[in-house]
């Protein structure tokens, strides 16, 4: 397609119904009440000239560009800052008008550089536009005496210019900073003359508050703040609406090209997860898909110790299908399996999938959602009766009370999390639970009404005392529960219990008691509240405990349902939703249908000719165990590096020597792929075509900007192998895919590339009864009829600090990097984070003779690692912090096997440890 432009209608929408009528220029036009006259033009189709006005943006009336005169009123108000009323007649063209703008415009262009043919921003700048659109054709002026042209240019940022010679300082990126993303990085220095942007007194971009998340440089008009890869490449030509592959926010975009090279990538405005935002890595961390380290064609090698050799497609499909049949020969049917990504498509994940029941013939298939969010798959089904989150990201503008746990949505989820702060900043109430002090708890115009800063591992514990408070004080909304639920009572005489209160449970999560009853009376009483839980709930030895005990809260108050409220997983990969949706659990087919049920069974028989066994398969920490006791013996890994992202590197790592056949397909020769005996090469979400479904289970469709530069797509590997194999699996397109996972799944019934194509996205369940799909869920009723409470016994878990390991360590993300790093480490983004931090409480670091910045060792009972300390108040004493970003660092080495009672979810927030100062090794 050609270069698309969203229509820009000057200021925000405002809600409610059309009643206000006017007349602009002749035309009438009805629109809400609070409209500006500069947006209720624009939906007549006349665009008034402006500079300072966008639609992202309230309207700041600086420029003086969009004058219109008004019957009946004195003077030439501006448009952007001046509300309709009813009857209102504008004129937006009169002589008056006329001379005015482009009196206007003389101002603006006798202090800007008259070098529009060599600008970066030539053909794509609002100022050029609107000297011609206001007839502009001489400037009076001169250029003589005192202007702006010899500022300096700031080039600090990997990724963009400030560029002050061709600032017209019309306040568009500082307002984006603040209001869109909430990071207020920027201002406005000086008065009059002297006025100009500034990331803070002296200070470069890159030494600011700055979060590069691009909502300054997409508000820029000019060519002041410039993407550089537009500065090298020129203005793009051309358009690709996708979907960001990073986290599950699921956020669309622009792919903006030259030619066949990616320029630039612009968070589209109609993007229903992020509507026209961004974060530094879906902006601008796009490098990777083009990285001179991505491998190209497939490569084989009999032993892990022989160097790789190239071959061709049909060699590599040949040898994986005739050494799997040989396996299962040899040791029988169960002894393969595969591993499915949630960095793929739903297309590509459902393809392994059938790869592996129907090909394979066994139900040995898991995903990488066990490692991560597996028990909110288990404990959500078991209350709600579906294994997903009940709310759209939009829904938290109408929270009063937000309740963050286990989460860090600034690093973790940065576009929703500038949702949530301009919610707070308009009033809402924040709980944040976390053993860490993250940046929500107090940032520029937020700051929480309480954190609870628990003990790790003893989630559980805090909200049954939530609970508890909410029933002893006769807080429950006993008509929700009556009409919508089933075991309370037996729920509630537990929870009512006094070792469930919060005086006897502040011994066991060192929060006080009063915060907790605070905290409960805040949740239960303040109007719409919603749960927002990340991998800090999850990644626990009682990760499916928490996570009905979160159901029960939500349930117990009558918070869910409706707009505001809920229980909401913030999903860590794109696609970790529609990984699980797609079948990829041992025991599940998709639709989370168990494999034992007969009709169930049945239709996919049907369709594939071919039995499903009716027992489940192995389970990752199944299938490595297997390994080692040499019963597993072969592995197809899509997309995933187990052997840094899963627990006990170690025992990962035996497993993976053990197997007689591990086949990686991937971008990069990964920490898994370096075990590998054969390498299928993947393709980067710029190739692929098909969708992700978000944490807020939105379906997006992902459109290839390129063709794959493999040769093939990821589906098509799989479709080949199974052939290989014996199993007749072939599809034209991945939109057949789509198709046939619509005909046996009854939540996607109604999805269909047309459908998402014609509509954008649709959440599931997209069926005959929803078919434009499900913003909220439980609606009217559960899923599974009545919401269940189920008691949720605190179990303290059996990682324990002890004399040789007193610290606990727990694990999170940051905001440059992603998942185990292989994209984002190969990009600018490690200009932000280079390597693996140990933030440890300075306590802590004195006793053990640590300063800021030493190299420092991390030994837990099952493995050591090394990486630099940082001496931070974020944790409480005790309490260790680190990410797993690098693989140098693999801070998965010290994580043990400890796991979630229901689902294997790895204990990765909750591990003993001792840290010492390193002593460097002295040469002989």
């Amino acid at each position: 397609m050609t270069l698309y432009k969203e229509h820009d209608l000057g200021t925000p929408a405002r809600p409610g119904e059309a009643t206000v009528e006017v007349e602009v220029d002749g035309h009438p036009v009805m629109v809400p009440e609070g409209t500006s006259v500069m947006r209720a033009a624009a939906m007549t189709g006349i665009d008034i000239p402006k500079l300072c006005a966008t639609d992202s943006l309230e309207a700041f009336g600086s420029c003086r560009l969009c004058l219109v005169e008004i019957d009946g009123r004195r003077g030439t108000p501006a448009s952007c800052t001046t509300p309709v009323s009813p009857g209102m007649k504008v004129r937006t063209q009169t002589p008056k008008l006329e001379k005015l703008r482009q009196g206007v415009m003389e101002l603006y262009i006798s202090d800007h550089p008259l070098d529009c043919l060599t600008c970066s921003a030539n053909g794509d700048c609002e100022l050029q536009d609107m000297s011609g659109v206001v007839g502009l054709r001489q400037v009076r002026y001169g250029y003589e005496g005192e202007n702006h042209l010899d500022l300096a240019k700031d080039t600090s940022n990997p990724y963009f210019d400030f560029d002050a010679s061709k600032c017209i300082a019309c306040s568009r990126c500082v307002r984006a900073c603040g209001e869109v993303q909430g990071t207020f990085a920027l201002t406005i220095e000086g008065r009059g003359f002297e006025s100009k942007v500034s990331a803070g007194a002296g200070e470069l971009f890159m030494d600011s508050e700055c979060v590069s998340c691009g909502a300054c440089v997409q508000a820029c008009p000019t060519a002041t703040l410039q993407e550089k890869s537009v500065v090298e490449l020129g203005m793009p030509t051309r358009s690709v609406l996708t979907t960001c592959a990073y986290c599950g926010v699921g956020c669309s975009f622009k792919a903006e090209l030259r030619g066949d090279e990616l320029v630039r990538m612009v968070p589209a405005k109609e993007g229903g997860a992020n509507e026209g935002h961004s974060c530094v890595k879906g902006r601008f961390a796009f490098g990777y898909a083009t990285h001179p380290d991505r491998v190209m064609s497939p490569m084989i090698r009999e032993s892990i110790d022989d160097e790789w050799r190239e071959v061709d497609w049909d060699t590599a499909i040949g040898y994986v299908a005739d050494r799997m049949r040989e396996i299962q020969a040899e040791h029988g049917v169960g002894s393969i399996g595969g591993i499915t990504s949630s960095r793929t498509t739903n297309e590509e994940v459902y393809a392994v999938q059938k790869l592996v029941r129907g090909a394979f013939g066994n139900n040995n298939v898991d995903t990488c959602a066990r490692v991560c969010h597996s028990p909110t798959g288990y404990g959500l089904k078991q209350t709600f009766g579906t294994s997903a989150g009940t709310q759209d990201f939009r829904s938290v503008a109408k929270s009063d009370v937000i309740v963050v746990i286990g989460a860090n949505p600034t690093d973790g989820h940065p576009v929703f999390a500038s949702r949530m702060k301009r919610r707070l900043r308009e009033g809402a109430k924040l709980v944040v639970i976390d053993p860490r002090r993250i940046d929500l708890v107090r940032s520029p115009h937020i700051e929480a009404q309480h954190h609870l800063q628990l003990q790790p591992g003893t989630n559980v514990a805090i909200v049954n005392a939530l609970a508890h408070v909410i029933v002893t004080e006769g807080l429950v909304d006993q008509s929700f529960v009556d009409e919508r639920c089933e075991d309370f009572e037996k729920w509630a005489e537990f929870i009512a219990r006094p070792e469930n209160s919060p005086e006897i449970t502040e011994a066991i999560t060192g929060v006080p008691a009063d915060q907790v009853r605070a905290a409960a009376r805040l949740y239960a009483t303040g109007g719409n509240a919603a749960i927002y839980y990340g991998l800090g709930v999850t990644e626990h030895s009682q990760g499916s405990t928490m996570v009905m005990g979160m159901a029960n809260l939500a349930m117990a108050t009558g918070n869910i349902g409706r707009d505001g409220v809920g229980v909401n997983p913030l999903r860590g990969q794109n696609n970790v939703q529609g990984s699980c949706d797609m079948g990829s659990f041992p025991h599940e087919l998709s639709g989370y249908r168990h494999v034992s049920d007969d009709a169930v069974r049945e239709i996919f028989e049907t369709l594939w000719d071919r039995p499903i066994q009716p027992e489940p398969g192995l389970r990752i920490p199944n299938m490595f165990d297997a390994a080692v006791d040499g019963t597993f013996r072969a592995l197809f890994v899509q997309g995933e590096d187990i052997a840094q992202s899963d627990p006990n590197t170690k025992h990962v790592m035996a497993a993976l020597k053990s197997l007689d056949l591990l086949v990686v397909q991937d971008l990069f020769i990964n920490e898994t792929a370096k075990l590998a005996h054969v390498f299928l090469p993947g393709t980067s979400f710029l190739e692929k075509d098909g969708t992700f479904t978000n944490a807020e289970r939105r379906i997006n469709r992902v459109r290839p900007v390129m063709p794959p530069k493999t040769g093939k797509h990821e589906w098509q590997v799989a479709c080949e192998i199974a052939q290989a194999m014996g199993f007749p699996m072939h599809y034209d397109h991945s939109r057949e895919i789509m198709d046939e996972i619509a005909a046996v799944t009854p939540t996607f019934a109604g999805v269909s590339f047309e459908k998402l194509d014609k509509l954008g996205s649709v959440q599931w369940p997209c069926n005959d009864a929803a078919p434009e799909g499900t913003p909220i869920m439980h609606v009217d009723g559960f899923v599974r009829g009545k919401g269940k409470f189920v008691p949720t016994t605190f179990v303290p878990t059996e990682e324990r600090s002890t004399r040789k390991f007193p610290l606990i360590l727990t694990t999170g993300r940051i905001l440059s990097q992603y998942n185990v790093g292989a994209q984002t480490r190969r990009t600018a983004n490690v200009a932000w984070h280079p390597e693996d931090l140990l933030e440890i409480h300075p306590h802590d670091a004195e006793v053990r003779g640590i300063s800021d910045g030493d190299e420092v060792s991390l030994a837990s009972r099952v493995g050591e690692t090394t990486l630099r300390a940082v001496l931070s108040d974020r944790m409480p004493v005790g309490v260790v912090y680190t990410t797993f970003h690098h693989p140098v660092t693999g801070a998965n080495v010290v994580t043990t096997e400890n796991s979630d009672w229901a689902t294997n979810c790895p204990e990765y927030k909750v591990t003993a440890v001792q840290v010492g100062l390193r002593t460097p090794v002295m040469a002989k």
